[in-house]
């Protein structure tokens, strides 16, 4: 992955999008990268309470440090306006300089249910998807494989 790259992970739950973010994650640790891991809810929160607690500026010049953010979970709980705006702002900070690895459940056509402002979701799928690796992870869930699995041999 080079700078600047980004790699969005779409697919069901289950289907390793999060195992796979981790794994990329891992191996640019080791190679020194400097690496943030986050929940989107979780980042979106930090965000809010660095604003209200007027250290978002303070934050953000820490956040555009990390040669690689990893967002887990991107359209699994809606946000609010507030949370939307700090989001696309603080991704739009990164874009074409630093990478970004984005998991969602959510088609970009889907993609106006987080950010809620048309403008603002066709901007935030242009910056994220320009010159990206898209991955369609869409398939059976291997949690729900293994539960089965695990039922079948219970009840042996």
């Amino acid at each position: 992955m080079k700078e600047g790259q980004n790699v969005i992970l779409s697919g069901n739950p289950g289907t390793g999008k999060t195992h796979l973010a981790i794994s990329l994650g891992i191996k640019a640790c080791m190679e020194g990268y400097k690496v943030l891991f986050n929940t989107v809810p979780i980042f979106i929160n930090k965000l809010k309470e660095c604003k209200s607690n007027r250290t978002l500026r303070a934050y953000q010049n820490k956040f555009e440090k990390y040669d690689l953010v990893i967002l887990d979970e991107f359209g699994y709980i809606s946000s609010d306006k507030e949370g939307a705006e700090l989001l696309f702002t603080n991704l739009s900070l990164r874009t074409g300089r630093k990478s970004t690895i984005v998991t969602t459940n959510l088609s970009f056509d889907r993609w106006g249910e987080v950010f809620i402002d048309p403008v603002m979701t066709a901007a935030m799928t242009d910056r994220l998807a320009h010159k990206s690796y898209l991955v369609n992870m869409n398939g059976n869930s291997y949690r729900l494989k293994e539960t089965q699995e695990w039922l079948k041999e219970k009840i042996k």
